[in-house]
């Protein structure tokens, strides 16, 4: 089973806007530089989109060693512009589990309270955190590597009546020539002359998904499209399914238009 690589993405600030990137190093924690920033409320608990949609509206891209935040949005304009730096580590919370992040000042955090209507503070990861099976990540929610096929996002299209952009789903790797929901049945891929990623487990998607990448506006699709043909119990749960989660296994650098061979199939019943 044969693919090509037709998109990459970074996110350096959880939950804010992405960045399509031509090539990328694959590490222990995904690509380098995913979800290496985390905004906050002031007791440490973190925030996204599902709670703030507005996050979607702040473009980061980080250049010759320093991160640029800008706002895009009709009518709004606002930028920052920073070098971050390393320092004592304080505690935040993710879903519910305790990590650790370097506070990045109170000059930057009112920057983003302005910005975002709330109060907040923005942190850089540190330390090691892991998921269940060991793998190692920063700031993901579960899993370091998210992968999706352009053929699940065109399916998903024809039941829509406004077709969405794959920027939607916010996808780290995005394949070409699985099929819809190839990604699914996959367990092992290997892109290019060295890296190997290890497919694991379906992505939940939640009311994210929703929400305009460039307004932060929310309306009921496309999760109540998936909800008619993706759910799938997942830890006693129902949940709604698209896209998948992996880890890698070795390490290098991948890039748009690289070969993905998938080296080994599973049966699932997610298709």
């Amino acid at each position: 089973m044969r693919a090509v690589v037709r998109g990459l993405n970074v996110h350096p600030i959880k939950s804010a806007g992405g960045i399509a990137v031509p090539s990328a190093e694959i590490t222990a924690v995904g690509l380098r530089g995913d979800r290496e920033f985390l905004v906050i409320r002031p007791d440490g608990r973190h925030l996204s989109q599902r709670e703030v949609p507005g996050l979607a509206r702040l473009r980061p891209i980080v250049e010759d060693g320093k991160l640029r935040v800008e706002v895009e949005a009709p009518g709004d304009s606002a930028a920052l512009a920073y070098e971050p730096f390393d320092g004592p580590a304080r505690r935040v919370n993710v879903h519910g589990t305790d990590c650790e992040g370097v506070d990045q000042g109170d000059d930057v955090a009112e920057w983003f309270s302005t910005v975002l209507g709330l109060p907040c503070r923005l942190v850089r990861f540190t330390g090691t955190r892991r998921t269940p099976r060991g793998d190692t990540l920063t700031y993901d929610d579960g899993d370091p590597i998210s992968v999706l096929s352009v053929e699940s996002l065109a399916d998903l299209n024809e039941r829509l009546t406004t077709r969405l952009e794959m920027r939607r789903f916010r996808p780290n790797i995005v394949l070409e020539g699985l099929g819809p929901y190839g990604e699914d049945r996959v367990s092992r891929l290997r892109i290019g002359a060295a890296v190997e990623i290890e497919v694991i487990r379906p992505s939940g998607r939640c009311v994210i998904i929703n929400t305009d990448q460039d307004t932060g506006e929310r309306r009921p699709e496309p999760l109540r499209a998936l909800g008619g043909y993706r759910v799938q119990i997942h830890g006693g749960q129902r949940a709604i399914m698209f896209g998948r989660l992996g880890a890698a296994r070795s390490f290098g650098r991948i890039a748009v238009g690289d070969v993905v061979d998938a080296v080994e199939r599973i049966d699932d019943d997610t298709a």
